[in-house]
């Protein structure tokens, strides 16, 4: 869990363990139950609670169907709405899961959270946590655009129209 002091974030080493604890669970595990993914929830997902009652019920209902990849896909659109499915592959018996910041820029330029797993919505949500602890990480900007002080006197323009 992040904390603030004088205006800098301080990271708790203990949820970083926790979370990676629980990443190496979903990697051990065989397919996801409703045990694992309210695990997740409780130890990874802390704007859920802050969103209106519907969209957890939408999850909830999800997970009580089995629908275990649209559950998966809805806690990332809920929890880090910056990050999208890039792709989702099956290879050698095991699929890769990339989630993507700009799923538009060729991939060599885009942040990518990538995992893989047998099951599909456990490489989904390993790739979850892996956001997750890069979103974590980023340090935010006070202030994207730097502050420009007016100018004295008159402006005028100086392009060539011509």
């Amino acid at each position: 869990m992040a904390a603030i002091r004088d205006g800098v974030m301080l990271f708790d080493p203990r949820h970083e363990d926790r979370i990676g604890g629980l990443e190496e669970r979903l990697r051990r595990a065989d397919a996801l139950t409703p045990d694992l993914m309210s695990d997740v929830i409780a130890e990874a997902c802390r704007r859920l609670s802050t969103h209106n009652p519907t969209a957890r019920a939408k999850i909830d209902r999800l997970i009580e169907c089995g629908a275990w990849t649209d559950a998966t896909l809805a806690l990332i659109e809920l929890e880090l709405p910056s990050w999208k499915l890039r792709r989702l592959v099956y290879d050698d018996g095991e699929w890769l899961c990339s989630l993507s910041k700009q799923p538009r820029l060729p991939l060599g330029l885009d942040e990518l959270a990538e995992a893989s797993h047998e099951s599909p919505p456990l490489a989904i949500l390993i790739a979850f946590l892996r956001a997750r602890q890069a979103a974590a990480e980023s340090t935010p900007t006070l202030s994207a655009v730097p502050q420009i002080r007016a100018a004295q006197g008159y402006a005028m323009c100086c392009d060539n129209f011509s």
